[in-house]
């Protein structure tokens, strides 16, 4: 599993905080205050641009990739129509900075978690908001959704993750994952009673979520890991992390396969989220301001 640099976009004054993908466009958040666009066959910026009046730590794509959910710095939440270019909505429901929004396609939920520690849940069709949960964890840094769409998870800074229905909104699970803070989450794609974390010890854990059990642990990163993504059919995790590097590992095992840093074109400082690009490929951006495509080579 060999994975090289193939393209690098820049254009953004600041870091990037957040990335999105939908099939032809990636998206792009900033401390700059703006949201960009750019094509991601050909890595132009489009005239698709939105500038704000506090930097945007977030954004996802919603509704089959039709609006597009941003979060700022001061915890707004605004909702734009991509075919329109218009806003649809704007809420000030968060007191703090929004650090985290991930759709829920088969609830047909949106959920915000803000650095106060509060998770709204919103009605994607509607924009209704549909119920707030002051958890009084410290900041909520990620949000995954299981495969089933049954189940919620939070990384938290208290050091947790807390796992909840998205039915009721009972939370089923809190277990002490991560000393000093829990920054990154993902279900297992093949199995969503396994979840994968990161936090700010740097260490890469698998649980057995529901009942707090390790798997696998393993000393990932230098630094607090940011974001971890799965790709190559399911087979392969990726990780970011604040040691300026993405690291490559095996799903099953949590066994290290390569790292990608300055030296191999990739970052200079810390790499801040990652997105899936195709099976074989993904995008990173970091606070060097540039965004850059990855992709396994052919013969490996």
């Amino acid at each position: 599993m060999t994975f090289r640099k193939r393209k690098e976009l820049s254009g953004h004054s600041s870091a990037i905080y957040s990335l999105a993908f939908d099939q032809t466009f990636i998206y792009t958040a900033s401390a700059d205050k703006f949201v960009a666009r750019w094509n991601a066959e050909t890595g132009i910026q489009d005239k698709f641009a939105i500038r704000f009046e506090s930097p945007v730590y977030t954004l996802c794509l919603l509704d089959n990739d039709k609006k597009l959910a941003v979060g700022l710095a001061n915890g707004d939440l605004h909702v734009f129509d991509l075919d329109s270019k218009q806003e649809l909505k704007f809420f000030k429901q968060h007191p703090s900075a929004l650090f985290a929004l991930i759709e829920n396609p088969v609830q047909g939920q949106l959920y915000a978690g803000d650095a106060d520690g509060n998770l709204s849940v919103w009605r994607v069709d509607t924009n209704e908001l549909l119920l707030i949960l002051p958890l009084m964890c410290g900041k909520i840094r990620r949000i995954a959704i299981s495969p089933s769409g049954d189940f919620i998870a939070l990384a938290c800074q208290d050091g947790t993750y807390r796992v909840f229905d998205t039915q009721t909104f009972n939370e089923i699970e809190t277990v002490q994952a991560h000393k000093g803070g829990t920054t990154a989450l993902l279900f297992d794609p093949n199995d969503e009673s396994i979840l994968y974390t990161g936090g700010k010890d740097a260490w890469l854990r698998s649980w057995k979520w529901k009942n707090g059990s390790i798997v696998n642990e393993v000393p990932a990163h230098n630094y607090v890991i940011y974001d971890i993504i799965c790709l190559n059919s399911r087979k392969t995790l990726i990780t970011a992390s604040r040691d300026k590097t993405v690291k490559v590992w095996n799903k099953e095992r949590l066994s290290f396969l390569q790292r990608l840093d300055q030296i191999g074109g990739g970052h200079r400082h810390s790499v801040n989220c990652l997105i899936v690009y195709a099976d074989n490929s993904f995008v990173t951006a970091s606070d060097d301001k540039r965004i850059i495509l990855f992709e396994k080579l052919d013969d490996a």
